[in-house]
């Protein structure tokens, strides 16, 4: 998982306008479409960037007025070594996904009919090795936890593409991103700049940072499983987990004041809640262990994040102990608390 990457973000953004004439850095070619109640609506024309990278994100939102063609291509990505398509197969509730080999998304809701249904959003990926996935609703893993996204080898590529359309039917486009600097999951690269700096920017940054270190506790007695981000921290899933575990939540964000007139830098304030447990044969030895854990994650973070201090620093720190309180309690989790401040440009929205 690559976090925190400067270039994590998407250079292409179309909402519904004319894609030829967007305000982003790149624009796309093309003619044929026409604007419609918030939708660039395609009847018989395709659109394309000619990229000079290798990797890339394209993320959709679309939905059918009437429905194109079998193997119809709706979406390509072609980095000259390897190429994917997403193709229509010719029904509401299907598409295709076509490398080297086929794979299929089906129960699909492509041109609306329940009431409920919202419109399809892909995000389809295409890295260096020709590695290529295929993400609907920015879902990774479905209740179960099983893998949920489309994975295969591309095909031999032509030449650097990037192409959204349709030569048949009629495919009202609501929203076409594009990344052209690397092939990122919905962990990765995230739909909203908010998102991504607060979340993926701070919060997973600093799960990362703790997977990746080298210190002895870090790397020896805790997996790189047992330290993630907090989504979840019910009874019933705390108690799956393999202590010694470690998980992150970003409490609280905030920006107090703007530092540039126009807003075009803020600085924001990040509280970050960093939850050790561990268990033993007996309480002291958890309490303790947690400590040299917990000490390690305060060495990790306080020498390796919040480093350049006019753009991202560590302000401040809280540690709240655990004890032992009842007979049956085996597990000692102690809490910490960094206060950090970054300071933001928002000129890329």
């Amino acid at each position: 998982m690559s976090i925190a990457n400067k270039n994590q973000f998407w250079n292409t953004r179309m909402n519904g306008e004319d894609p030829t004439s967007l305000t982003t850095s790149d624009v796309f070619s093309g003619s044929g479409g026409s604007a419609s109640d918030g939708s660039w609506v395609i009847t018989n024309s395709t659109y394309s960037i000619t990229p000079t990278t290798s990797e890339y994100s394209m993320l959709v939102g679309f939905k059918y007025n009437t429905i194109p063609d079998d193997n119809a291509v709706l979406m390509k990505l072609d980095n000259g070594t390897h190429k994917v398509e997403i193709k229509s197969d010719g029904t509401t509730t299907g598409l295709k996904m076509v490398g080297a080999t086929t794979v299929t998304f089906s129960n699909l809701d492509l041109n609306l009919s329940d009431l409920e249904s919202k419109m399809l959003i892909l995000r389809l990926t295409l890295d260096a090795n020709g590695k290529a996935k295929l993400y609907r609703d920015e879902i990774i893993n479905n209740n179960s936890f099983v893998q949920d996204y489309l994975e295969i080898t591309g095909a031999s590529g032509s030449g650097k593409s990037i192409q959204f359309g349709n030569t048949s039917g009629s495919v009202a486009w609501g929203s076409v991103y594009l990344s052209t600097f690397g092939a990122f999951s919905p962990v990765e690269l995230m739909r909203s700049d908010f998102a991504q700096d607060v979340h993926v920017r701070m919060a997973l940054a600093i799960v990362q940072q703790l997977q990746n270190s080298e210190r002895f506790y870090l790397k020896t007695h805790v997996d790189n499983d047992s330290i993630r981000y907090g989504y979840d921290l019910s009874p019933d899933t705390l108690v799956k987990m393999q202590n010694p575990s470690i998980h992150i939540i970003l409490s609280q964000n905030a920006s107090p004041d703007f530092v540039a007139l126009g807003g075009s830098s803020v600085e924001q304030t990040y509280s970050v809640d960093v939850y050790v447990s561990t268990d033993d044969i007996n309480y002291e030895n958890a309490f303790l262990l947690c400590m040299n854990i917990m000490g390690e994650v305060f060495d990790e973070l306080y020498t390796n994040t919040g480093l350049n201090a006019t753009t991202d620093t560590i302000e401040s720190y809280t540690s709240d102990l655990d004890y032992k309180t009842m007979n049956e309690e085996m597990v000692c989790t102690h809490k910490m608390t960094f206060t950090y401040k970054r300071r933001i440009k928002m000129t890329r929205r």
